[in-house]
């Protein structure tokens, strides 16, 4: 049984368990109550973050580190192209890039717009994060100009990575997206892999009904 501590980006983990399927059951953590005072999740992971897994033996930290090594664990699996697979490039580019280029960059901007002193909600280091963030959408949408998914034909896990970060765009640093970045988004969440996750992150569905977007 594989444990997910945290949804956040655990619900990244665990949509792809889903797919996989995978035995699993998450843990919450609630970090606006302090890490500090959950000792169990603090043995799991000492930085006090959000995702880490334990699955047996192992434990591990990072979203995407922890989709790439249950993939090569519990794979092979479609989810993963293989490295002489024509879509493995983008694959590797855009799994990664939703991360680095848009989630990361879209969770400052949250930060800023929701969290920051009303003073520093404009400030310089937060356009930066948004023009980050827009500059590396475009080549999502320049991609599914192409094809319906990151990859090519198939949904990937790079679909799952950035499709968590256009919604956290959406939700929470209330970027607006276009058309083609909307549909995409309706064919990964309608996925019953992508729904089982929802059901499981409660959090996240109630975050989600809080936090209509257009």
């Amino acid at each position: 049984m594989i444990t997910v501590f945290g949804e956040g980006r655990g619900f990244r983990v665990i949509w792809l368990l889903e797919e996989m399927g995978l035995a699993h059951r998450l843990r919450p953590v609630d970090l606006l109550a302090g890490a500090e005072n959950d000792p169990e999740f603090l043995a799991i992971n000492p930085a006090g973050f959000i995702p880490a897994i334990r699955d047996g033996d192992v434990t591990m930290v990072e979203s995407i580190a922890i989709m790439e090594y249950l993939m090569a664990r519990y794979g092979p699996t479609p989810l993963a192209p293989a490295p002489h697979d024509p879509a493995f490039p983008a694959y590797q580019q855009f799994l990664h890039l939703g991360e680095a280029g848009l989630a990361a960059s879209a969770y400052f901007v949250l930060g800023a717009r929701h969290f920051a002193p009303e003073s520093e909600r404009q400030n310089w280091s937060a356009h930066q994060a948004l023009d980050v963030f827009q500059t590396r959408l475009g080549l999502v949408t320049r991609q599914l100009a192409r094809t319906p998914y990151l990859a090519g034909e198939m949904f990937t896990a790079a679909d799952i990575s950035v499709t968590y970060a256009l919604e956290l765009a959406q939700h929470g640093a209330g970027i607006s997206l276009g058309e083609t970045e909307k549909a995409y988004i309706a064919r990964t969440s309608a996925r019953a892999g992508y729904q089982r996750a929802m059901e499981t992150c409660q959090s996240r569905k109630a975050w989600f009904a809080r936090t209509p977007v257009q």
